[in-house]
């Protein structure tokens, strides 16, 4: 099983926010955003804790589990 963040980005897209901007908000470097964009990236849970605080979302908004073998 895998991480895939693209909930998170869409999200960046629904609300015309940069990832430079999330970053800043959440204290997160870029770096670590850009990390994310790949499926299956490994971050870090006070990470997610601070991206879903800045957004105020919840977890399963920004990110979903699937199958290695899925095709994104």
């Amino acid at each position: 099983m895998a991480a895939s963040y693209k909930k998170l980005f869409k999200m960046l897209i629904d609300r015309e926010m940069k990832s430079k901007d999330l970053a800043a908000k959440a204290g997160v470097s870029t770096a670590t955003l850009a990390k994310m964009k790949k499926d299956g990236a490994t971050v870090s849970s006070d990470v997610l804790v601070k991206i879903c605080t800045a957004l105020e979302c919840k977890l399963d908004d920004i990110v979903e589990i699937v199958p290695d073998n899925a095709e994104n």
